[in-house]
């Protein structure tokens, strides 16, 4: 990619904007910071973008290009940062919180976002970055830790966060099997806080996700007496599945769960 010059000017402005924002920029921005209309700042950012100097991501929002950049499709320096600034109110969370609590060695491709957004296309692509996307609700959104990514803060799922959030949906995790491997990971983490998991699972409202903790709880960790004992004081009416994407045929009546065939042979580790 040709990087055209600006002149002085231009580098001014620009170099104030890059200053005064935090990893993107959008038209807002930059009409409060150079005092100028919003079609006018559009317009600006339209040049430099089309001068290499900046890239867009999405209409109306922008990235500052790296120097040694050598293509318009460079990728996002960091994809935590673009999140936060496309899907607000959001979170991390799902396999790439697990990636950050090292909970797992497995690496996602994809950022999972949690988000009070409705977007129509719940996967996306960003300047080359993968993005899947799950809308919660503003009530859902606790057990949350802050991190810093540069100047800009991220919200992330805390550990205990994100075991249920996986737990709640089997897909956040990449299927059963990988979630109860990160699930049994936490439980060996100096983060266990099994109070807390069962506290998140009360507050999120999703019955299926107490029998799935009781149940792997009893399975795996049965010296957990207390904490088994308290599940099953919380359990809902009616049936859930261990995991609804798999053929389910045995009942486990205790948990009102069904599982599928083999989890009953499953040795405890």
């Amino acid at each position: 990619m040709e990087v055209y010059g600006l002149g002085k000017k231009e580098r001014n402005r620009l170099s104030e904007i890059i200053r005064k924002t935090r990893g993107t920029i959008s038209v807002k921005e930059a009409s409060d910071i150079l005092e100028v209309s919003s079609s006018d700042a559009a317009k600006m950012l339209a040049r430099w973008a089309e001068k290499g100097w900046v890239s867009r991501i999405r209409r109306g929002i922008y990235v500052p290009m790296r120097l040694e950049s050598t293509s318009k499709e460079v990728p996002l320096e960091d994809s935590w940062v673009a999140a936060e600034r496309l899907y607000s109110p959001c979170y991390i969370g799902g396999w790439s919180a697990a990636e950050y609590w090292d909970l797992t060695e497995q690496i996602f491709r994809t950022v999972f976002v949690m988000t009070n957004q409705k977007p129509r296309q719940r996967s996306q692509i960003i300047k080359g970055t993968n993005f899947k996307l799950k809308s919660v609700s503003q009530n859902s959104m606790f057990g949350l830790k802050p991190v810093w990514r540069g100047q800009v803060k991220v919200m992330v799922s805390d550990p205990a966060r994100t075991i249920i959030d996986m737990l709640n949906d089997l897909k956040l995790g990449g299927g059963i099997r990988p979630t109860v491997d990160m699930f049994l990971e936490y439980l060996k983490t100096e983060n266990k806080r099994i109070e807390l998991l069962i506290n998140y699972a009360d507050r999120l409202g999703n019955g299926a996700v107490i029998k799935r903790l009781g149940f792997l709880l009893e399975r795996y960790r049965p010296n957990e007496l207390d904490a088994i004992e308290s599940c099953k004081s919380k359990l809902t009416k009616g049936y859930a599945k261990l995991d609804p994407s798999l053929k389910s045929n045995k009942l486990i009546t205790r948990w009102r769960l069904w599982i599928s065939k083999g989890w009953d042979m499953e040795k405890q580790v």
